[in-house]
């Protein structure tokens, strides 16, 4: 069966745009929860769709990584339904007076929070997020443009199918959703280059999407870039404490964006921690500079691009520093600027790594994990922006967002 051109899909979804802008929020919340019902209740249906989609990708040798981001559960589902009803229950953003004040002249100045119009979302493998993305466009009163990977297609059109029935049970126009089911190379830069129809486009994937978005989008783009995130144990840290943290950090899911990719120890414990580290991280690759390599003999030799890779697989690299200052400019050097957690019990260290580190987020005494959405209290985010305009770390509601300024006279001209 023939997909919709890329250009009509993008007609539709600016007209509902247009329609969910001034939606009511009632109207918003309903869709949500309509939403959340019909994902469960048609699960079943997902989960078969689902199960073609990782039979394909096992076919094509797909890795386990790769697999693991693709694989819906019924666990997945019931926490995909959960986040809509989340964010159901957050304050509409859309309407709120973010700033305000009256002119010596007498003119009431607002500056009000709006919708951003049509988001396109371009991902790959994982078909929670088309859930999450348009659960999130939707309450921030956007259209969804959605674009996912032919590796997950059959998820993603289940899910869209829910969302879309949802929205027109809740009164709202189907094509605030919609999916783009053509996978196509040539497609998705089309998707790209939809200038005057998608506001914003958020990419979600890894580095080779993130160069094409580079080079061939011509529409204004946020970027959820590579999540090199790095630990860096301190000379004063607790050393149970980082154990913990380490190991959670790289091992409870490694195959996102927020998993810790290198660890940095101070020389003055590196010597006690790390072959701690390494029995606990049995099942990790580790590979190391030369200080790092002479603590733990079975670890393999690190170099510059090692440190600079976002591994999204049961490998890391280690190095040794002799200050705090080795280690924020080893930080400044390799890391992506997504998420950095330090391991401290000195205040004023901690305070530093705060400071000093440039990066979306900057975690102290806990695992870059945390670095999310709904950890944060934000809802399910829509990604974890690693640029500095207009978002910065997890993008919640008010990232999907702009705003304009609303004057009130009572007859004033200019002079």
């Amino acid at each position: 069966m023939a997909t919709t051109p890329v250009p009509e899909l993008g007609r539709r979804a600016q007209a509902a745009s247009r329609v969910l802008a001034t939606a009511s929020g009632a109207a918003k919340d309903t869709a949500l929860r309509l939403a959340a019902d019909l994902l469960e209740q048609h699960r079943s249906d997902i989960l078969e769709a689902n199960d073609q989609d990782l039979r394909a990708a096992e076919g094509a040798a797909a890795t386990a990584t790769e697999l693991d981001r693709l694989r819906l559960t019924e666990s997945r589902i019931a926490a995909m339904a959960e986040g809509l009803r989340h964010v159901a229950s957050l304050p509409d953003p859309v309407g709120e007076v973010v700033e305000g004040s009256v002119r010596p002249n007498g003119l009431r100045v607002e500056r009000v929070r709006v919708a951003l119009g049509v988001i396109g979302i371009i991902y790959e493998n994982r078909p929670n997020v088309t859930s999450d993305a348009a659960g999130l466009c939707l309450k921030a009163g956007n259209a969804t443009m959605l674009r996912g990977s032919s590796s997950a297609l059959r998820s993603n059109v289940a899910i869209v199918a829910r969302l879309r029935q949802a929205a027109a049970k809740a009164g709202l126009p189907e094509d605030v959703v919609v999916l783009v089911e053509d996978t196509r190379r040539e497609a998705a830069v089309e998707f790209m280059r939809l200038e005057g129809v998608i506001d914003c486009l958020i990419p979600r994937g890894g580095a080779s999407l993130i160069a094409t978005i580079r080079e061939q989008a011509t529409v204004p783009c946020v970027i959820d870039g590579d999540g090199n995130c790095h630990v860096y144990v301190d000379g004063a840290a607790d050393l149970d404490m980082a154990l913990s943290i380490v190991t959670n950090a790289k091992m409870q899911r490694p195959g996102v964006c927020n998993a810790a990719e290198s660890l940095l120890v101070h020389e003055a414990v590196a010597g006690d921690f790390l072959p701690r580290a390494a029995g606990a991280l049995a099942g990790v690759e580790l590979v190391g500079d030369e200080r790092a390599r002479a603590l733990v003999p079975a670890m393999g030799v690190a170099d510059d691009e090692d440190f600079a890779t976002e591994f999204l697989d049961l490998k890391m690299s280690v190095a040794v520093v002799d200050t705090l200052d080795a280690a924020i400019d080893h930080i400044a050097r390799y890391g992506t600027g997504h998420s950095e957690a330090i391991v401290t019990t000195d205040l004023r260290a901690a305070e530093r790594f705060c400071r000093e580190v440039d990066a979306g987020a900057v975690v102290v005494n806990a695992s870059t994990r945390f670095v999310d959405g709904s950890e944060l209290g934000l809802g399910a985010e829509i990604g974890i922006s690693t640029q500095k305009l207009h978002a910065r770390g997890p993008m919640g509601l008010r990232a999907l967002t702009c705003t304009k300024y609303v004057v009130h006279g009572t007859g004033q001209v200019r002079g």
